[in-house]
């Protein structure tokens, strides 16, 4: 076991947890071959450290260990810190999943850090990270939040100009655009000339969409000068030392990028985006993402009010509009990212991430002091999503936001 030391300024525990099942192969096998070949065949890297060496105390994460070893086996086992790798080979195995990438984190103690290894695609959490840089953008005076985006850039591709023109950094944020996700599929050659139709008039329903960040995209390359990668580096991955987080293609991606796998388990390649778009090209790892959420939920990156501004829920989340669920009950969206409003934890803060066969997710508790985000190449990732929270989080209950994404 490798173990890097990092300092912060305030005390955390972060564990950095990668699983990879090699040879991985799922369309002839039961999930039970699955899980027991991988266990075989798997290469783990569990990043920890007991802050039990340092103080003589036990961190909560300490604590969850042990309970987990006393409550199989009615006594607590020395080799009691293999609990949470085991039960999460045998979830990311039993799914059919080749790579799962977690970090989690909560307050006590010491961060131990990876060395850095090898990148997902992180589909929509692009989104929040790119929320972030506009309303850090909007503190600097560089945009109004509310001032119609086609002041900024000329807008193109949508089916009525009229209503394009009311659009707002703030309605796109919160998905009040009224414009359907995508005309296409974006990384197509189609996409380009394609044409974005409007479900609903602007600020008047939740209507998920990407082709909206992509026009807030260009508004704010126009305002900056810069391309959004360029401008991610500066705002973002620099910063926060996130060295292996871009919107567009790195050359080290050649190497280090993960290819993603069907529910079939076929190989269907790493998907190579041809232009870097703020709803949906990121890739990063699990250590570099946690980095971004440990930093804005602390308050470093934006100011107390710019940061209750955007975790404020704006407009409730009918996800579908022809099928209202019970779920919808419980899930609002702020200023980039969802708001769970649930009666265990209070107000749970998630993103979730789907590009087919790369799905991610984080989740953020500020009652419990801890977040979690996780990055799959399988396209049966959030299938685990109920397994992975209550491992961490001992919830009683499934958060709302797994039905939300899955139903």
């Amino acid at each position: 076991m490798n173990l890097k030391k990092h300092t912060l300024t305030n005390n955390i525990t972060l564990i950095i947890i990668m699983i990879i099942l090699s040879s991985f192969k799922s369309d002839k096998e039961s999930a039970k071959k699955i899980y027991d070949r991988s266990i075989e065949n798997s290469e783990i890297n569990m990043f920890y450290h007991d802050k039990l060496e340092q103080t003589g105390k036990m961190s909560q994460f300490d604590k969850l260990e042990q309970n987990d070893k006393m409550d199989q086996n009615g006594k607590l086992e020395k080799n009691s810190k293999l609990g949470k790798t085991d039960k999460l080979m045998q979830i990311a195995g039993s799914a059919g999943i080749p790579a799962l990438e977690i970090a989690f984190q909560s307050e006590d103690s010491l961060l131990c850090h990876p060395n850095e290894g090898r990148v997902f695609q992180a589909a929509s959490l692009s989104k929040p990270l790119f929320a972030y840089i506009v309303l850090k953008m909007a503190e600097r005076g560089e945009i109004d939040l509310d001032l119609p985006i086609h002041f900024y850039t000329q807008i193109s591709r949508v089916d009525n100009m009229e209503w394009a023109e009311m659009l707002t950094a703030r309605s796109i944020l919160s998905h009040k655009s009224g414009l359907q996700n995508w005309a296409t599929s974006p990384s197509s050659d189609e996409w380009p000339l394609s044409v974005a139709k409007f479900r609903f008039r602007p600020d008047s329903a939740f209507s998920y969409s990407g082709e909206g960040y992509y026009l807030l995209q260009q508004a704010v390359e126009k305002i900056k000068g810069k391309p959004l990668d360029e401008i991610a580096r500066e705002e973002v991955f620099i910063p926060l030392n996130m060295i292996n987080s871009s919107y567009e293609w790195m050359e080290r991606y050649d190497s280090i990028a993960l290819e993603g796998f069907n529910r079939k388990g076929e190989n269907r390649g790493k998907g190579r985006h041809p232009r870097a778009n703020s709803a949906y090209t990121l890739r990063t790892t699990a250590s570099d993402y946690s980095k971004f959420l440990s930093a804005l939920i602390n308050g470093s990156l934006l100011s107390p009010q710019t940061l209750k501004t955007m975790l404020t829920p704006d407009v409730k989340a009918f996800r579908y509009s022809d099928r209202i669920r019970d779920c919808d009950n419980y899930i609002f969206w702020g200023l980039g990212l969802g708001v769970e409003r649930n009666s265990e934890f209070g107000e749970v803060f998630f993103h979730w991430g789907d590009n087919g066969n790369f799905k991610a997710l984080f989740v953020i508790i500020p009652s419990l002091k801890s977040h979690l985000v996780y990055f799959t190449n399988s396209e049966c990732g959030h299938d685990i999503i109920d397994d992975i929270v209550s491992l961490f989080f001992r919830n009683s209950e499934p958060l709302k936001l797994s039905a939300w994404i899955n139903e």
